[in-house]
């Protein structure tokens, strides 16, 4: 791991943008609810902290056509989930296992 991202061996960003309808957000699409339960699972498996897991809230990350968004750095690797169990997945395979959840990408050419 080079010093630059040595830090964290992941951070993890949730967008929790909110915006007024009929305008798409994340914040209107389990976002928070899916924040909440990723930092609480993270601690419960001791992936917190230096040299493992951090997991941020974000403002808006510009792919609300995606959304709910997450992104996972330093991969850089965005995601889009539906539920808890999309999360769990993220959590046992990209942040465990370092494996890329496939099916869980979000599009390259999805923006705002």
């Amino acid at each position: 791991m080079n010093s630059i991202s040595s830090y964290y061996k992941h951070h993890v960003f949730f967008c929790l943008n909110e915006r007024k309808a009929p305008d798409a957000c994340c914040a209107h699409q389990g976002a928070q609810q899916a924040f909440d339960h990723c930092k609480s699972r993270v601690k419960q498996l001791g992936l917190a902290g230096p040299g493992g897991v951090r997991v941020n809230k974000a403002g808006c990350l510009d792919r609300c056509a995606g959304g709910p968004i997450m992104v996972i750095y330093p991969q850089e690797t965005w995601y889009t989930f539906v539920d808890a169990s999309d999360i769990d997945e993220i959590i046992e395979k990209h942040l465990q296992n370092n494996e890329v959840v496939e099916r869980l990408l979000t599009p390259p050419e999805l923006g705002r």
